[in-house]
């Protein structure tokens, strides 16, 4: 066997191999007289890079090292929050840094210190780490012709892609103080691909967040924003990682919105007062009017609650009590309170007796209104007692003592005609003229002799004792009801002042409640 030919074939094989090797992975040699393309033709070429492979560095001690990503954000446009839907939009340039040292021609082109710089199909060509918006409901990148992108790679191998993007991002808001909230919204960007152990995000040192110095919103004032690094453990049961377990690099920066609140000061609080004010004109008017007052005050009762739902239409339906609704409850009130006082003094008004009052003051005026039926049947029996001991105490004095003695008793007073001018005189003569007859019954037991003539003494002495002890019964019956000063008012007397208390009452409640709901608003 011929051992030279066979060595000499082999050769001849590992010499092709090595040629084709060469032809398939172009040179790096004499970069400086390449062009940007060719360079980057060369450098991404399949034989040296990649792009489904992230770069690969080690620390001194031989450890793969993660990837450090910075982030920088700068806004151009915010729009205002959507309350109903729970979201805000942004318009920003995103800006991520990374170095893959793969991309590193500083020695091959020394010549070329300026940075390669391309769009999107320079973008395609390169490793990119996968970074998404974790609280996105739809984004998009920006461009007319082509998609905004634009791509960097500096001689050291730093790679920057700047994108500009749309975003609808969801935000939870608080409206427990509605219209006189405050909200907070992040915009959260977590790795997708990569855990902590292949992937760290970071923000830039300076500046990270910048804002458009024309960022103007029409309904919320910008107070602050504030930038967060943080890590995301994710487990099986949260599958915005792929279903992959655990953890994951995260990015966040959170604006400070404050509600302007001129638009609704104009147009629901200020018309709100002035409708409750409006529906406080029908205590001005007399208690039977009832077709100007009833229509002042269903007018008013509906205007408020359209106005109401005007503005609760922008807003979700959430669970708790908000401040606006608060304040909606409390003008309702207020509204639907003076149509009640007008029923109220309507069917006072309406009343056929008068109302015995002991005090003429709010306490006992109202007392005796909302129960007259009580009260008049209290004053009743009171007379009733005074005229029931009276009564009794002259039997007691008028009894003809005598066992089997039975007395009917009649007294006949003159009645006297007073003219004007006379009465001096009446008075003179009534003292002597004035005289009564006693006429006795006697039963027919007994003597009628001597009986008769005591009996007209008797009877003589007895009918003056009466007369005597009724006279001072009376008196002191008129003494106790002028101690115990029982005043009686018509209906329309108390219609009248209970409208006139109003007119007060009303509008110092309703002060009292703006005095409360301001400081809530405002110190709490």
């Amino acid at each position: 066997m011929d051992w030279s030919l066979i060595i000499s074939i082999l050769l001849n094989c590992l010499y092709a191999g090595a040629s084709a090797h060469d032809e398939d992975c172009p040179t790096l040699d004499d970069g400086d007289s390449l062009s940007q393309t060719q360079l980057l033709d060369r450098l991404t070429h399949g034989c040296r890079y990649d792009r489904l492979e992230r770069p690969i560095t080690y620390s001194e001690t031989g450890q793969r090292l993660p990837v450090d990503v910075y982030m920088r954000a700068y806004i151009y446009f915010m729009q205002n929050l959507e309350a109903h839907d729970l979201q805000f939009k942004i318009y920003a340039l995103l800006q991520m840094r990374y170095l893959d040292p793969r991309l590193n021609f500083r020695n091959v082109s020394p010549k070329r210190r300026q940075p390669i710089l391309g769009e999107e199909h320079l973008r395609n060509s390169l490793w990119m780490p996968h970074i998404f918006l974790a609280n996105e409901r739809d984004s998009s990148i920006l461009g007319l012709t082509e998609k905004d992108i634009l791509t960097s790679i500096s001689p050291d191998g730093t790679v920057i892609v700047s994108n500009r993007i749309k975003a609808t991002l969801y935000c939870w808001l608080n409206l427990k103080k509605f219209p006189f909230d405050e909200q907070h919204c992040s915009t959260v960007l977590e790795s997708w691909m990569y855990n902590t152990s292949e992937l760290v995000l970071h923000w830039e040192q300076k500046r990270p967040i910048t804002y458009d110095g024309a960022l103007h919103l029409t309904e919320f004032v910008l107070q602050r924003s504030w930038s967060n690094e943080t890590v995301i453990n994710a487990d099986l049961s949260d599958l915005r990682h792929g279903a992959f377990a655990g953890n994951y690099s995260s990015l966040s920066f959170t604006v400070h919105l404050t509600r302007v609140v001129g638009f609704y000061l104009m147009d629901y609080f200020l018309p709100s007062m002035l409708i409750v004010a409006i529906s406080w004109v029908s205590f001005w008017l007399q208690a039977d009017q009832a077709p100007p007052r009833i229509t002042l005050g269903t007018s008013t009762l509906l205007t408020f609650i359209t106005l109401a739902s005007a503005q609760g239409k922008t807003l979700p339906k959430v669970s708790y009590i908000k401040v606006s609704e608060v304040w909606f409850l409390g003008c309702t009130i207020f509204i639907f309170g003076s149509m009640v006082e007008f029923a109220f003094v309507n069917t006072i008004w309406r009343r056929k007796k008068s109302v015995p009052v002991k005090k003429l003051n709010s306490k006992h005026i109202l007392k005796s209104t909302l129960s007259p039926h009580l009260l008049r049947r209290r004053s009743h029996s009171r007379s009733k007692s005074f005229s029931g001991t009276a009564l009794h105490k002259t039997a007691d004095t008028g009894s003809l003592g005598g066992a089997g003695f039975n007395n009917y008793l009649t007294v006949n007073l003159p009645i006297t005609t007073i003219k004007e001018g006379q009465v001096l005189d009446q008075q003179r003569t009534s003292r002597g003229v004035q005289k009564m007859e006693v006429n006795f019954v006697e039963s027919a037991f007994g003597s009628m002799g001597s009986a008769q003539s005591t009996g007209a003494i008797s009877a003589a002495s007895s009918s003056q004792t009466l007369t005597n002890n009724n006279r001072t019964e009376s008196a002191g019956h008129q003494e106790e009801i002028d101690l115990s000063g029982w005043t009686t008012l018509t209906p329309q007397e108390i219609a009248m002042w209970i409208d006139s208390r109003a007119r007060f009452v009303f509008p110092l409640s309703f002060l009292v409640f703006n005095l409360f709901f301001w400081t809530f608003v405002y110190c709490i």
